[in-house]
């Protein structure tokens, strides 16, 4: 449970920082700075529930509140990112986009929570969907690549970017 304290808290940490982002004065410390935490909070996600298996002390009580931490951590510190970073140019639809991010999280969690529960017992591991750590995995990444062409201004990475998303 201290790990997932440590994800919850560096999610929250996260945020902190991307509200203390303003590009005309700040730059992009205060989300270099969130991304880093966010990436904390995987390395904690990623042991917590091995140290449980491993002290075999997994419980009810651990999954939960590693479902609420994830949802912050991974949920809405990336969703908040991101629209800071670029949504917030698309005023309402923005605000949809990143909510609409937050919520699939959500679901996804919750229903990762039921199955595991009705599961129990049976030996049975089902995993179904996109996790959300890997759903803030692919955000953080996209952030940090949208950074780096912004701090380097790459006009060849800008076009690349551009021509491989309209080219889809």
């Amino acid at each position: 449970n201290l790990l997932t304290a440590g994800n919850l808290a560096c999610g929250f940490f996260s945020l902190t920082w991307i509200f203390k982002y303003d590009p005309l004065v700040t730059g992009f410390e205060p989300i270099q700075v969130a991304i880093r935490l966010i990436l904390a909070a995987f390395a904690c996600d990623f042991f917590d529930g091995r140290v449980a298996r491993i002290a075999r002390r997994e419980s009810q009580f651990g999954r939960e509140f590693d479902s609420l931490a994830d949802i912050v951590s991974f949920g809405v510190a990336p969703a908040f990112l991101v629209y800071r970073i670029v949504l917030h140019q698309f005023e309402r639809t923005g605000w949809l986009v990143a909510a609409v991010y937050l919520v699939c999280g959500g679901i996804r969690l919750a229903r990762f929570n039921v199955l595991t529960h009705v599961g129990a017992g049976k030996g049975k591991e089902e995993f179904i969907g996109f996790p959300i750590p890997l759903a803030a995995a692919l955000v953080v990444s996209v952030t940090t690549f949208m950074i780096a062409l912004a701090e380097h201004d790459w006009q060849l990475g800008r076009d690349v970017a551009i021509a491989i998303s309209t080219d889809g």
